[in-house]
């Protein structure tokens, strides 16, 4: 019973959060100074000349196909209708006809991808550091990896990004300055193509994510260091080894974990900065050309898979908190 109490309550918060975001992302565009339709009539209307009844017959279809028509609250209940029924978000205004979730779905991949290998070399090679620096907190070489990490910690990732395209793309060409692929998929002409144009983006995520684990893991392996039952298994003659994989690094891990798991939820926005420099065809880059373009529907359709995927994931460490720790229980 009070595991049931539990997981309602849980389930009520992500649904609750999951509406919230959802419904703040759908008026916040709107209240934005332009308006997508007129900018696709201005486009339409530079490459061929319409007589005025032509241009208001298209701003009508295009204000009802678009779900731009009526009041804001007309407006949101037929898109919750849409949303809810069907999951269709209509199509995109700056690639009319198609519509938002074949974007989605054609772009999603390339973020997944980008993002779960980054994160995950990044969460694996930062803890390990860190659990090593915590450990031996008073060493010098422990010193050195935090200072590392303190001074990679704060530098932005697209700057980091922008710095590596002007030395390996431009003084060393050694990768390409703008992704892409080449050949048929599962090629090995495609694959290594995909290989190369990724590398330089990923490495400017692990490389800015390698810092926040160092640190992080570095503090809490340091104060879990200075506990009794640490001494206690020194005066019982465990080994360092023993010490640190069974007593610093399982105390440590749980939220470390919980923020990987906000970050691996966090991948379904993609790299938005990483992926627009680099011209990864990713969700990211689908999320900069829709607020540039003013595509409503493209903004709500990515942003509402974000909101869902990092309320999901958020949920799901809930759910499993006791799992990874005894200590925790279900209430």
């Amino acid at each position: 019973m009070r595991f049931l109490v539990f997981l309602g309550s849980r389930i009520l918060t992500f649904l609750m959060v999951v509406w919230i975001g959802i419904t703040t992302a759908f008026f916040v565009p709107r209240f934005a100074p332009s308006n997508p339709v007129e900018a696709v009539l201005a486009r339409l209307d530079s490459q061929k000349s319409f007589q005025p009844e032509q241009i208001q017959a298209m701003r009508e279809s295009l204000m009802e196909l678009f779900g731009l028509k009526g009041t804001l609250l007309q407006q949101y209940g037929s898109f919750l209708k849409r949303v809810l029924v069907s999951g269709d978000f209509g199509p995109s205004l700056t690639v009319y006809p198609t519509p938002v979730s074949t974007l989605v779905a054609r772009a999603l991949p390339w973020s997944l991808g980008l993002l779960f290998c980054s994160t995950i070399i990044a969460w694996v090679l930062g803890n390990s550091i860190g659990l090593i620096a915590g450990y031996w907190k008073d060493r010098t070489i422990s010193r050195i990896l935090e200072g590392t990490a303190i001074l990679l910690y704060p530098i932005p990732y697209y700057i980091l990004a922008l710095a590596l395209i002007i030395l390996f793309a431009y003084v060393f060409p050694i990768f390409p300055f703008s992704f892409s692929a080449q050949g048929q998929p599962f090629e090995w002409a495609f694959i290594k193509s995909v290989i190369r144009g990724s590398f330089l983006p990923a490495l400017s995520m692990v490389t800015v994510g390698l810092g926040w684990w160092v640190i992080s893991m570095k503090a809490l392996a340091s104060n879990i260091m200075e506990e009794e039952y640490v001494y206690f298994a020194r005066l019982k003659g465990v080994s360092d080894g023993g010490i640190m994989r069974g007593y610093v690094l399982r105390n440590a891990l749980l939220p470390q974990v919980t923020m990987l798991a906000l970050q691996l939820g966090g991948m379904f926005s993609g790299a938005l900065l990483t992926e627009y420099l680099f011209g990864y065809p990713g969700v990211g880059t689908l999320i900069a050309q829709a607020v540039l373009g003013s595509d409503y529907n493209m903004i709500l359709g990515t942003i509402s898979f974000s909101i869902i995927a990092v309320a999901g994931a958020t949920l799901i460490i809930d759910l499993a908190y006791p799992f990874l720790d005894p200590r925790i229980r279900y209430r």
